[in-house]
């Protein structure tokens, strides 16, 4: 056979390929020519084979046949091919067990040959892909080398055993001894490789940190030699001396340093030096600074060390490299919390990045201007803030409101300042903002007392300028129901009242009820704030008509509303008045707001639940993830309340069932549960020496023709609860209605909260096993006040 193509010409044919396809045709026919030289045991240019298939193996083509000639390769005597043959076992070989084998006794007879460049060699190789099997074998060859006085090999050495901890923790211990004269090694290599030796193994093992906390002296020492030594052309990198080692001396003066009050004292002196004395006109001084700051703010430094850190990051603010800029930002983030004062003397500079063009530096500046808000600087920070909310793309809209609501309640000066900060918001980005955002802004309306006229005009105003924001839209509708008498009497003192008639706000709240921009939550607000005005415009014969019209909307939820508010007017009209006055001041609960809902882009958190009747809302599916979810699963069956349904405080309070009867004696019985012929019936009592107890008798009966066997009936509450479920009196329930299964729960409520439950049946039903969840979260209110 001919010769095979050199390496070099073999590059030179591809970049020639002008198409993807031209290429693949090339590769694929000299990698026939390779498999027939393999084939025919060519042993002359099987290095020359085994580079072209690496070279290919880098463009991305498949080169696995080729594994086999590296093991050839590396068993050769020619330290060409053991080069090659290597080069190819780090690139091709897996951790397969058959390979290793071949490799182990390769490489251990490579560890103890007499050419350093040959032992180099198996050293890179082990250190690369060494299975855990292999480093076992070879611990000990690799422990001898890093003994050596050869520098050449003791950093190879080093770098090897970093691998062997890894892969087998336990053999540790085994390269203490060691790493004792690794540091008084005049080699800069050696130095490099010997600190990461002794990295890994202070991360990895405390008994090893606290043994290597005695080398912090002679650590400061070395870095103190780099930083005063002169000009050295074998180390120097832009004019410093071996940055690398620097950085990685630093890496691990601040592992040692962590949580040591002697070692971090030992090291104070010389971080002020490297801080005070790197150049910072070029990147390698940068990459040193930031180690230094890293290194300061994680051991037990001196305060004016820890501000000269801070220092060093408000400079990296002012660099040209986004990459910088971003890096500083991130950590001063994670020091504002223990280090506020010193972030704080940046706060000018931190604000100027929410100009920046780079979205991830406008991200981080956000979070650190929020974190940097306090009672000393909130006008000033927030009039920042809102003007970048004002003008920031989407992607930070929801973030930012939400930033600007916290921000604003824990720090506001005024409840007119609040007032203002949060309607600004809702104009801006009232699309973004989170959806407990609405009921906690009607609480703060609400409590503040002297501000309804104020609020309610200046809500008036926002809803005929802009009805597409709906949050904004929702809050003022209820304002305008709770506070319309306010609104069109013009008793504003705050700023100029307007003058406004009855018909003109009857006539904004009708438009939001026929807007295609009004959700059917809006509409459900502005249905009810229209129902409140009955008690408070004189409109009243206008106001029914209205509500009549909607006695028969496709909305379930408005039709439900509009035929409730007709039957007060029609049947119950003498309690209209009592039934629709103002909400009284809402109490402040733990969380500060008026729920202990968390929620996060509109979905809730199931590790907290409701604890107070929320303002206007739907009742809609999604008040299910209020609850915990203890039992599991999704599909949740919507429970009917066939007695005494609560409704929400926007109908009026707790405005009982208007078709019912609403003279009730004790606490009435429901219907939890009624599908696939199981009825499940709730009946109530209190337990006489504890009020805050209710005593729960479920009573399971079956009407279809069969029995319900292997019956288990569950019921989960919120943390605030607790809940007692005794055994129940069978597990069989009767066909056809002729008997029931009794079971007692007895529900400890001491904070008064509304009660809700999910529910889990299990049960066996014509030789089917069933399982259902359903959440019953209608209680009469009687049962949990």
């Amino acid at each position: 056979m001919p010769a095979p193509i050199r390496l070099r010409e073999l590059i030179r044919t591809i970049r020639t390929a002008r198409t993807q396809a031209e290429e693949r045709e090339m590769i694929q026919k000299e990698c026939a020519a390779i498999r027939s030289s393999f084939r025919e045991e060519d042993n002359t240019y099987r290095c020359r084979n085994v580079a072209k298939l690496l070279y290919m193996h880098m463009l991305g083509y498949p080169a696995h046949f080729g594994q086999l000639e590296c093991l050839k390769l590396i068993a050769s005597q020619k330290f060409t091919d053991k080069r090659i043959g290597y080069l190819g076992a780090m690139l091709l070989l897996d951790e397969r067990q058959d390979v290793h084998l071949l490799m182990t006794n390769c490489i251990k007879n490579d560890l103890n040959h007499s050419t350093q460049y040959v032992q180099g060699l198996a050293l890179c190789t082990l250190g690369c892909m060494g299975s855990s099997e292999m480093c076992r074998d070879l611990a000990g060859e690799v422990e001898k080398l890093l003994k050596t006085s050869n520098s050449y090999l003791r950093k190879k050495a080093a770098l090897c055993a970093v691998h062997v901890i890894r892969k087998v923790p336990e053999l540790m211990e085994m390269f203490l001894p060691a790493t004792k004269n690794l540091l008084s090694e005049k080699n800069h290599g050696v130095l490099h490789t010997s600190v990461v030796l002794l990295t890994e193994m202070c991360e990895r093992s405390p008994d090893m940190l606290a043994h290597f906390r005695k080398l912090v002296p002679q650590l400061v020492r070395i870095l103190k030699n780099l930083i005063m030594s002169g000009y050295s052309p074998e180390h120097d990198v832009s004019g410093i001396s071996d940055p690398f080692l620097q950085v990685r001396i630093l890496r691990l003066l601040r592992i040692l340093g962590k949580n040591d009050d002697d070692s971090s004292e030992a090291m104070n002196d010389i971080l002020a030096q490297v801080a005070t004395n790197t150049e910072t006109s070029k990147n390698v001084g940068n990459a040193i600074l930031y180690e230094t700051v890293l290194t300061i703010m994680d051991i037990k430094s001196e305060s004016g060390l820890r501000v000269l850190a801070i220092n060093i990051l408000g400079r990296f603010l002012l660099n040209n490299d986004k990459n910088i800029r971003y890096v500083a930002l991130t950590s001063l983030l994670k020091t504002v919390q223990t280090d506020h004062n010193a972030v704080q003397r940046h706060r000018s500079t931190i604000v100027d990045c929410l100009k920046d063009l780079d979205v991830s530096i406008k991200r981080r500046a956000m979070e650190l201007s929020f974190a940097l808000v306090n009672g000393n600087n909130i006008r000033g920070m927030m009039k920042e803030l809102l003007y970048f909310l004002d003008s920031c793309d989407p992607e930070f809209k929801a973030d930012c409101a939400s930033g600007v609501f916290l921000a604003a309640e824990k720090y506001a000066p005024s409840k007119r300042w609040h007032i203002d900060t949060i309607m600004r918001v809702l104009t801006t980005a009232g699309s973004y903002v989170r959806d407990d955002s609405v009921p906690n802004l009607i609480q703060l309306i609400t409590n503040s007392v002297e501000m309804h006229a104020y609020t309610v005009q200046r809500l008036y105003k926002a809803l005929l300028d802009d009805i597409s924001q709906q949050p904004l839209v929702q809050v003022a509708s209820w304002c305008i129901g709770e506070y319309g008498d306010l609104l069109v009497s013009g008793q504003c003192e705050e700023e100029e009242p307007i003058q406004v008639t009855e018909d003109e706000v009857l006539d904004v709240l009708e438009g939001l009820l026929v807007s295609n921009l009004s959700t059917p939550v809006t509409r459900g607000y502005s249905l009810t704030a229209i129902m409140k005005l009955s008690t408070r415009f004189s409109s009243v014969n206008r106001i029914k008509k209205v509500v009549s019209i909607y006695g028969s909307s496709i909305d379930v939820e408005l039709q439900q509303r509009a035929v409730e508010y007709n039957a007060l007017f029609k049947k119950y009209d003498h309690m209209r008045s009592a039934l629709l006055e103002r909400m009284p001041i809402m109490e402040k609960t733990a969380s500060n707001g008026p729920t202990e809902i968390v929620q996060t882009n509109g979905e809730t958190d199931p590790s907290v639940v409701e604890t107070k009747h929320p303002p206007p809302v739907t009742q809609s599916t999604n008040q299910a993830t209020d609850l915990l979810d203890l039992l599991g699963g999704n599909d949740m069956v919507p429970v009917i309340q066939t007695s005494v349904p609560t409704k929400p405080a926007s109908a009026g309070g707790e405005l009982l069932d208007l078709l019912g009867d609403l003279s009730l004696s004790g606490i009435p019985p429901m219907t939890a549960y009624n599908k696939n012929g199981l009825k499940i019936d709730f009946t109530f009592e209190r337990a006489n020496p504890n009020p805050n107890i209710a005593v729960i008798t479920i009573n399971a009966s079956n009407s279809t023709e069969a029995d319900m066997t292997d019956f288990v009936f569950q019921a989960a509450v919120p943390k605030t609860f607790q809940l007692q479920l005794l055994s129940p009196s069978s597990n069989v329930v009767p066909a056809l209605n002729q008997g029931t299964v009794t079971q007692v729960i007895r529900v400890l409520n001491p904070q008064k909260q509304q009660l809700r439950m999910r529910i889990k049946l299990t049960y066996t039903h014509r030789a089917s096993s069933i399982q259902d969840l359903a959440e019953v979260n209608n209680f009469p209110p009687q049962s949990w006040q």
